[in-house]
């Protein structure tokens, strides 16, 4: 059986104008993906290993590592207590108009 090329791009963008559920999911998951991202950014500015965040923040270099790859969603109370262990904190911001 021959492979097919998917442009990934296009399949995300159909599928984003076809269903609004399927919209919805997708943009909420770029925000938390690129929130995950800066966190791990942070951890690696300061020289943090996975093992050196897991014993600051009381959990495992697994559950770090799982975050950090997109694999498991951190509860709210987890992020915190990661940024915490950083010297960040997670604040609101109103959004500016578009």
């Amino acid at each position: 059986m021959p492979y097919t090329k998917v442009n990934i791009t296009n399949v995300i963008e159909k599928k984003k104008n076809e269903i609004e559920d399927f919209k919805k999911g997708w943009d909420e998951s770029r925000e938390e993906y690129r929130l995950i991202g800066e966190m791990t950014a942070l951890r690696k500015a300061g020289k943090i290993t996975q093992s050196d965040l897991a014993e600051m923040t009381g959990t495992r270099q697994q559950v770090i590592s799982r975050i950090e790859k997109k694999e498991n969603s951190p509860s709210l109370r987890c992020f915190c207590n990661i940024l915490n262990a950083l010297g960040y904190e997670l604040q609101i911001v109103k959004r500016r108009s578009i």
